[in-house]
């Protein structure tokens, strides 16, 4: 169905999946034999990649480091989330970042202990910010249509207005949020669904702030996990993932990271 992550039921040409290194090997004398593969959505500022082709964000700051605790190198592969899931159920891909837990993932996947929340927000154009609802499900049932990116899990309340027949048709999917926010303004859809960090970004960076806006609409917080293939990761490993987000907590670098984000 629809994660961190949503209803697949649009089919869309992909982006090619490339490779590359998230960081240059140092120089060592013994050769670290622990090297795990990420698979990028780019979804900023959690994760995307910068004017260099390097690798950043508050998600890959933190994994990085709880990395570096268990002295693995970490290799990344960007695609959309769709493609992403396809590679991590084959072993081809480690794990993925931001991803929410359901009862389906867990037949192919581990899942980390949560390192943060998400919280995702109706957006509509500027001129819509007052429609007086109160919920996603009255939104719908005037008729008005939601952008949604495929594959992406928004929880509970999403997922069973989805499973509704006579609500199905009023969800569009599409690859990236981007392409939602592109139908929102050429009223294609009423609404898209996005994390509210992520759309401020994307808004702001991309000088949409006085044509979109968000609505009051929100469909709370919700933990946000890191997923590990079961094809290719042991749960030793993800145990050990978890030791090192935990100690990551406790000496105070989590806090340095999501601060410098805040801002």
């Amino acid at each position: 169905m629809l994660a961190g992550c949503k209803p697949a039921h649009q089919n869309e040409t992909q982006p090619v999946v490339q490779s590359q290194s998230a960081v240059a090997a140092p120089a060592a004398v013994e050769q670290n034999d622990c090297e795990l593969t990420l698979g990028m959505d780019a979804w900023e500022p959690y994760q995307y990649m910068t004017v260099g082709n390097t690798v950043a964000g508050l998600d890959v700051e933190i994994v990085q480091a709880v990395m570096d605790n268990m002295d693995c190198s970490l290799n990344v592969i960007q695609g959309s989330w769709l493609e992403l899931l396809t590679l991590l159920k084959q072993g081809e891909v480690d794990f993925v970042l931001g991803a929410s837990k359901t009862d389906d993932r867990e037949t192919f996947a581990y899942f980390s202990e949560p390192y943060r929340q998400e919280r995702f927000q109706l957006y509509v154009r500027k001129d819509q910010a007052n429609l007086p609802y109160t919920d996603l499900a009255a939104f719908l049932a005037d008729g008005h249509k939601v952008g949604v990116v495929n594959e992406y899990y928004y929880g509970d309340e999403v997922a069973a207005l989805y499973a509704d027949e006579a609500q199905r048709s009023k969800f569009v999917g599409a690859i990236i949020s981007e392409l939602n926010m592109a139908r929102l303004l050429d009223e294609e859809i009423d609404g898209l669904l996005e994390d509210s960090f992520v759309g401020a970004s994307i808004l702001r960076r991309k000088g949409l702030d006085k044509y979109i806006q968000p609505h009051s609409i929100s469909l709370g917080n919700s933990d946000v996990y890191v997923m590990f293939s079961k094809e290719s990761v042991s749960p030793t490993q993800v145990e050990q993932f978890n030791s090192g987000l935990a100690q990551l907590r406790d000496n105070g670098s989590y806090s340095r990271i999501v601060e410098k984000y805040s801002h």
